[in-house]
């Protein structure tokens, strides 16, 4: 069979168990992850950032799925055992939790390397052909079966994933530096002055964090890193630093493995910071969102509650529940107030003669009466109290709120004096 038989993807992603890391704080948004990891925050009205990347795997045939957790993850775990246990275990398909537990020693997960070596035994009982390394926190859909081809084609011990940003956002990530073949021949973590892509200049080739290894050579790798001394064991600090000058290293274009349309930028973000967040769960409300959510080839499978349909109330001239340029998610109900350029997730109970522009607003969110948000992002199981207006001075906002250098008002329970919830 040719590398690129559907036959053989088939098989490719078969012989390919999937590692998430999805440890993280994601301490950039602020709030939002005060009790929750950045994984688990809730995005697009009805789903969760680590969504994605399972969708991905679930999507590209890639059935054996683990997923390192750490920080604060009793919500992360919750929904992955609620959204995630429909894969079936006769066929050897299943996404497992694999929780920081002093599996080897007394030490939590110190590195995204370390995450893995801690792992090795669980690599070792399930011996696949392929270990897909994988981020939880970044929004983006990807055929993993390209990238697995594109890495036995080259003859490649490790690929990286790797996409082009503009050389100004480039200081953030893993830059790589190829030639006419993909192959990496530098690889320089967050550099002060990153390198351009031939040819195009003003761009960056920068590391996705998503990496595939032949297994075995995973193994000898961890277990040298390990060892090493000085090393914080961190791939892009680490491992791929260490590998590019003396093994088969080779870069993967986003461009040739992305889901959506031809002609388009591939869609990816990190929705890292509030303004991130905030701009990205908008476009999806927008006439033509950067993103298809809509797409039923390549689905965003979650775990949502069985929900009526939103509904909206009122028809009077200074009283009409109604939304322009929204989504609007599931058990929502909207009595006497517009909805402008927002999202609103599910359970969202928003009262009469207010106002809601571009604003984002998380599940089981109660606004009262008289409350009017512009440009703000409302977490979980809030309440604003009646006459309540956010978004139109930042300084007073500021005092009680967190407003970002872009003007969007993050609003959580603690800010408002309510009790937190910790099942976030």
């Amino acid at each position: 069979m040719g590398q690129t038989d559907p036959r053989f993807v088939s098989k490719l992603v078969k012989d390919t168990y999937a590692l998430v890391l999805a440890g993280g704080k994601g301490s950039r948004l602020r709030n939002l992850t005060d009790w929750r990891a950045k994984p688990a925050v809730p995005f697009g009205g009805k789903f969760r950032i680590i969504d994605f990347v399972l969708s991905n795997c679930v999507n590209s045939g890639v059935r054996r799925v683990g997923v390192a957790t750490q920080y604060k993850a009793h919500s992360l775990i919750r929904h992955i055992q609620r959204g995630w246990s429909f894969l079936d275990g006769r066929f050897d398909e299943f996404v497992d939790v694999l929780p920081a537990s002093q599996r080897l020693d007394d030490a939590w997960y110190a590195g995204t390397a370390d995450a893995v070596y801690q792992n090795l035994d669980i690599l070792r009982a399930i011996a696949p052909k392929h270990v897909l390394i994988l981020g939880g926190d970044h929004i983006y859909k990807m055929d993993y079966g390209r990238l697995l081809s594109d890495h036995v084609r080259n003859g490649a011990e490790l690929t990286v994933a790797c996409i082009e940003v503009p050389l100004a956002e480039a200081t953030a990530f893993g830059v790589m530096g190829v030639d006419a073949d993909m192959r990496v021949r530098e690889f320089v973590e967050k550099p002060e002055h990153p390198q351009c892509v031939p040819g195009k200049p003003g761009v960056a080739l920068a590391s996705m964090g998503i990496y595939v290894f032949d297994t075995q050579f995973l193994f000898d790798q961890l277990e040298r890193d390990t060892h090493a001394e000085g090393s914080s064991h961190d791939f892009g600090k680490d491992i791929i630093p260490y590998l590019v000058p003396r093994n088969r290293v080779f870069a993967h274009g986003f461009q040739d493995s992305c889901v959506g349309p031809s002609g388009v930028a591939p869609y990816w973000r990190d929705v890292g910071t509030v303004d991130a967040y905030w701009a990205a769960n908008l476009d999806l409300a927008s006439v033509d969102p950067e993103l298809n959510l809509y797409d039923r080839e390549w689905p965003i499978w979650t775990w949502q509650e069985q929900l009526p349909p939103a509904k909206f109330v009122f028809d009077e001239d200074d009283r009409r529940g109604a939304a322009v340029d929204s989504l609007v998610s599931g058990g929502c109900i909207v009595s006497g107030s517009l909805i402008t350029r927002s999202v609103l997730f599910s359970n969202v109970r928003v009262h009469s003669f207010g106002s809601i522009e571009d604003s984002v607003l998380l599940p089981d969110v109660v606004v009262s009466r008289g409350v009017k948000l512009r440009k703000c992002v409302v977490d979980k199981r809030c309440e604003l109290p009646a006459g309540l207006e956010v978004g139109f001075d930042p300084v007073e906002d500021a005092k009680r709120f967190h407003v970002t250098e872009e003007g969007v008002t993050l609003i959580t329970p603690d800010m408002l004096g309510q009790p937190v919830f910790h099942q976030r």
